[in-house]
């Protein structure tokens, strides 16, 4: 091997030595891998509010129209007029349908015409039994004669009354003929053509007006809640029409949140069904829009008493397990504690504790998925109002 290869050798090998002399003692001096816990969860804390409250009664019912009727040919005749569109909104009073007039109108001349005749028969009987009075009273006539002229004015009289019966009637039939919606309201399709003889047989029906403003609500409430809210009011007799008209009753259709149409209270059944233990009863709205019409199905609020100094937390503060209902709440050292409560009424994204927290308890009331009963969080100073202005969907 040539003597620059061998020099080269020493020279490697004096400079590795140090560098694995130094790597040793380093890999001596170096510590030990330790755990290091992670920090505590943020979670958002508030107090609760304290607030008056109206506790409701929470029901379902359905939207009923306060008049429905149908409308009726009450003459006989073929049908000479359609005055109004499938569907139309029209008020009391609008004529809907004509029957052929015609004959009726004849009939009421005729009538006038009789009528006519037998008063001027009346008058002539009237004249005549004066005459014959004062002539029977001045022995120029004789008592048969008066008599004669007696009953027959008396004779005409009837006749004549008789006449102006039928003088009505025939006015009477010329107005059926003249079919007017009897309220405002909603009249459905029509169910007889023009051209089509009606009334022949009866009375036939040509549509039906259904009325919408103002609606009713119906709905049933149970035995016990009755029993219950009569006790809570003190109630010793029933309502008065003018004490129902002032129970505020709101509904909200299936589609809608919350309750947003607002009616009074107008009729309570005197008696319970006892085939299904509830009592019938009924609320009235406006409906000026016409938004509702018969037949939804609607959820029903009735106030039935009042809490003073209720303490409400956001609705999404609490929680159950098999053991309840529960809140978690922030303890000493800021330790998560597991609250044990009993909830009450739902008002709006908020709700009712009855009991289980104290005013000045601080609830957690965001990041609750992070927080562990018995683990130290960080608190962050909230709001209820805050938490429950946030839509639960963004």
């Amino acid at each position: 091997m040539p003597l620059e290869w061998t020099v080269r050798r020493l020279r490697w090998a004096g400079l590795l030595l140090p560098m694995l002399a130094a790597s040793l003692t380093l890999a001596g001096c170096k510590q030990q891998n330790r755990y290091v816990a992670p920090p505590p969860a943020a979670v958002g804390v508030a107090t609760p509010i304290e607030r008056n409250v109206i506790l409701y009664l929470e029901l379902t019912g359905n939207t009923v129209s306060i008049n429905e009727v149908n409308l009726v040919a009450r003459v006989s005749g073929f049908l000479s007029q359609i005055n109004y569109t499938d569907g139309q909104y029209v008020t009391q009073g609008t004529n809907l349908f004509v029957i052929e007039q015609a004959p009726y109108q004849a009939q009421l001349q005729q009538a006038r015409a009789q009528l006519a005749s037998e008063q001027a028969d009346l008058a002539y009987a009237q004249a005549q039994y004066e005459r014959y009075s004062q002539l029977a009273s001045q022995n120029f006539a004789s008592q048969s004669n008066l008599d004669e002229w007696t009953a027959k004015r008396d004779s005409d009289a009837a006749q004549v009354q008789n006449d102006e019966a039928s003088l009505a009637i025939a006015s009477i039939n010329l107005s059926y003929t003249r079919v007017n919606a009897p309220f405002d309201g909603v009249v459905t399709k029509h169910q007889q053509s023009v051209g089509a003889l009606v009334g022949q047989a009866g009375p036939t029906t040509l549509a039906t007006i259904v009325q919408i403003a103002p609606i009713y609500v119906t709905f049933n409430v149970a035995e016990q809640d009755v029993l219950r809210i009569r006790a809570q009011m003190h109630l010793k007799s029933r309502l008065t029409q003018a004490e129902l008209s002032k129970v505020p009753v709101d509904i909200g259709l299936a589609t809608e949140t919350g309750y947003p149409h607002q009616g009074v209270l107008n009729y309570v059944s005197p008696d319970v069904d006892p085939s299904t233990g509830t009592l019938l009863a009924r609320a009235e709205f406006a409906n000026k829009d016409h938004f509702l019409l018969p037949g939804y199905f609607c959820r029903v609020r009735v106030p039935e008493g009042k809490l003073d100094n209720a303490l409400l937390i956001p609705d999404i503060a609490w929680a159950t397990d098999q053991q309840g209902t529960y809140v978690l709440v922030l303890g000493a050292g800021n330790k998560v504690e597991q609250r044990r409560v009993v909830l009450g009424q739902q008002q709006g994204q908020l709700r009712v504790v009855t009991s289980g927290l104290e005013p000045t308890d601080k609830v957690i009331v965001t990041g609750i998925e992070r927080a562990i009963p018995g683990q130290v969080v960080a608190p962050r100073t909230t709001t209820v109002e805050a938490v429950a202005s946030v839509d639960p969907g963004q």
